[in-house]
C-alpha cells in the first residue's frame, strides 16, 4: 500500500474568492494556489498553514447552483504514489462510487469512492513536490 499523508479536506463554496479572503484573515490560513479561472465551471484553491503545508484545506467552486444538502465538507483526500496500482487496489474490494481516475490541468490525478458509510475518500497523486 501507498497511502502516505491525509492530502487535503475539501469544502464546497458558492464563492471562492469570498472564502479565500474568509480562510486566510479568519483561520490565518496561506493561499498556496489556485486552479482554473473565473467563469470556468470548476475552481480550485489550495490553502495551508504558513510552514505546514503537508496537510491542505482545498476550497471547490462549482457552477453547480445551491450548495449540495450533503454539507460543505466534500470529502477527505490522501496522498498517494502510484495511483494506478492504488485504484485496481480499490477496484478490488468492491467498494462502492469508484470513480475513474481524472487528470486536473497541473497534472495532478485522483480518484474517489466510498467509505462505509458514504463518505467521499479521494486518493491524490500530486505533480506538485
Amino acid at each position: 500500500m501507498t497511502v502516505q499523508k491525509i492530502e487535503h479536506i475539501g469544502i464546497k463554496v458558492s464563492s471562492l474568492d469570498a472564502s479565500i479572503e474568509f480562510y486566510t484573515k479568519v483561520i490565518g490560513l496561506t493561499l498556496l494556489h489556485i486552479i482554473g479561472e473565473p467563469g470556468d465551471q470548476l475552481r480550485l484553491a489550495f490553502l495551508a498553514f504558513q510552514g505546514q503545508a503537508s496537510v491542505e484545506v482545498e476550497l471547490i467552486e462549482s457552477l453547480w447552483g445551491e450548495l449540495p444538502e450533503e454539507g460543505k465538507v466534500s470529502h477527505l483526500a490522501f496522498t498517494v504514489s502510484g495511483i494506478e496500482d492504488e485504484y485496481r487496489r480499490i477496484a478490488e474490494l468492491s467498494l462502492d462510487g469508484l470513480t475513474p481516475i481524472r487528470q486536473l490541468a497541473n497534472g495532478s490525478r485522483f480518484f474517489f469512492f466510498n467509505g462505509l458509510d458514504g463518505e467521499r475518500l479521494e486518493f491524490f497523486e500530486s505533480t506538485r513536490s
